[in-house]
Order: C-alpha cells, then structure tokens, then sequence
C-alpha cells in the first residue's frame, strides 16, 4: 500500500487508520523509525520490560543455589565416569 502522509508544523504525521489496523498499532503504540539510503521505514515495534538485578540480589541467588561440597563431589565423579 501506498499513501501520502502530511507532516504537520510540529513535525507530526498521522498513520491513515487502515494501516494502523492492519499492523496493529494502538493509540499509544511505539513504532521504530530507520533511516535507510531510500528514506525512511517505519515498523511497529515491541516493549518489554526490563528488570534490573542489584549485586546484592545476585550475591543471594548465587549464595542459595551453592552446592555442598558433598553435591559438587557427587557431580564431579558422575562426570569423571563418563
């Protein structure tokens, strides 16, 4: 599909609302704008949400998943055998 578009004073286009229906762009939507050497692509892009560990929640996990000397012994020979 092809349209034209008008940038308003702002800097501002409106998606025609066939297009945002076929991509499923919803009002508050995020899209990717890249510029190639032919001008510009805009594609719909994804959010996720991210989680930032601290060294501290780190340091826990790693504490409560550390093996016994008797578990990592018990792994090692398992390992050794085959």
């Amino acid at each position: 599909m092809r349209t034209t578009v008008t940038v308003s004073p702002r800097g501002q286009i409106t998606l025609p609302a066939e297009v945002r229906r076929r991509l499923g762009i919803q009002p508050g939507g995020v899209v990717v704008l890249e510029e190639v050497e032919t001008g510009i692509v805009l594609r719909p892009a994804v959010v996720l949400e991210l989680e930032v560990y601290t060294d501290e929640d780190i340091a826990s996990w790693d504490e409560e998943d550390a093996l016994s000397a008797t578990e990592r012994n018990a792994i090692l020979s398992r390992l050794a055998a085959d």
